[in-house]
């Protein structure tokens, strides 16, 4: 546990550093120009690494049910998250899901961000929501794993 532990801060101190290069202006100019994206990015990478440490607390301290066969859930979640809070962006973008229905340039990006981080804290109904959008607008049928919940 004292492993996991250790790289879930590892990957919030990496995920800082990336927000510290944004917030001084660092940023390199190809990612520059998709800057939102990076936000949802790390936003998403935030939400996971908090949903992990929250269930080794919950799993470790107040059920007392620590199981070692999870770990590498531990290890894989927070990439998971990342990948969710970017795939948030792109969807966001491309008008598939919409976050309000009048358009005030502040509350918008805030909206993505906020969404990208609720979508790395709740992988599974992000997939599953994401699922009901492509079976709504391209007729693609949801996958085993979420059929089987």
């Amino acid at each position: 546990m004292k492993k996991i532990i250790a790289f879930l801060l590892f990957f919030l101190s990496l995920l800082t550093y990336l927000m510290s290069i944004y917030l001084q202006g660092l940023l390199p100019d190809w990612l520059n120009n998709i800057r939102l994206g990076f936000l949802c990015v790390v936003a998403g990478g935030f939400g996971g690494c908090v949903y992990c440490l929250r269930g080794i607390y919950l799993n470790a301290c107040v059920r007392k049910q620590w199981s070692n066969e999870w770990q590498p859930w531990y290890y894989i979640r927070p990439f998971v998250s990342v990948v969710c809070g970017g795939v948030s962006y792109l969807f966001l973008k491309a008008g598939l899901l919409i976050l309000e229905s009048n358009t005030k340039p502040d509350a918008t990006q805030l909206g993505f961000i906020a969404l990208a981080f609720v979508a790395g804290l709740n992988v599974d109904k992000f997939i599953a929501k994401i699922e009901d959008v492509a079976h709504a607008t391209w007729g693609i049928e949801k996958s085993r794993a979420i059929k089987e919940e």
